[in-house]
């Protein structure tokens, strides 16, 4: 997954978006003058939004990292869909302020992706969880713990993109996929787990620890 992440300062995912609103805000200039000022704003918001910072991965080996940045919504037992077992919970929901590079929590294989499509409704709601466009990636550790982590689609985001397959290894705080204009991640973990972050903590990806495995 390399090819799609050289990691550069913005994401990949918004070079296209970047390029197109620069040259539009650029060439307009000279003839509408500080009537461009708009087009500049939106420039910098599309900037601003698919930044891709580098981030430090914690040493601690029993981490599970936050897969987003944004603000913890859901902390709490719940049944994971996806393996119909009960699981610890944790959800963050991303706003479009937030960067939306989405990376791996933890080490494993990935065992399974699947893809559901669904609705659009507002990603803080509990019910987003099972209702709107999702993508699942569940993966399985070395030492055979699950772990299943859902891209949700949020009321304006309307792109999930998602670069892990099936047979992947995937490492802590590698990138494996994009979403675009606000959105949702759950996490679920085994209920031994124990958390380590709760509602409205506000969580960057790689960076917060959501939990620790025994």
């Amino acid at each position: 997954m390399s090819s799609h992440y050289p990691h550069p300062l913005i994401a990949r995912e918004g070079w296209p978006f970047l390029t197109l609103s620069i040259m539009v805000a650029a060439g307009l200039t000279p003839f509408i003058g500080w009537w461009s000022m708009p087009l500049w704003i939106i420039a910098l918001f599309v900037l601003q939004f698919f930044r891709d910072p580098a981030r430090e991965v914690p040493a601690q080996a029993n981490a599970v990292l936050s897969p987003a940045d944004g603000r913890i919504v859901v902390v709490e037992k719940a049944v994971d869909p996806y393996r119909n077992q009960e699981a610890l919970k944790i959800s963050v929901f991303m706003n479009v302020f937030n960067v939306h590079s989405n990376r791996s929590p933890v080490d494993g294989q990935v065992e399974k992706v699947e893809y559901h499509s669904g609705s659009f409704l507002n990603a803080a709601l509990s019910k987003a969880s099972l209702e709107n466009e999702r993508n699942a990636v569940l993966l399985k550790m070395a030492d055979g713990t699950p772990v299943t982590f859902v891209q949700i689609a949020g009321l304006v985001a309307r792109r999930i993109l998602c670069y892990a397959k099936a047979g992947d290894a995937l490492t802590r705080g590698q990138r494996y996929g994009f979403i675009r204009f606000g959105s949702r991640v759950d996490v679920y973990l085994p209920l031994t787990a124990k958390p380590c972050v709760a509602i409205g903590d506000k969580v960057s990806a790689t960076c917060t620890v959501l939990a620790t495995l025994d």
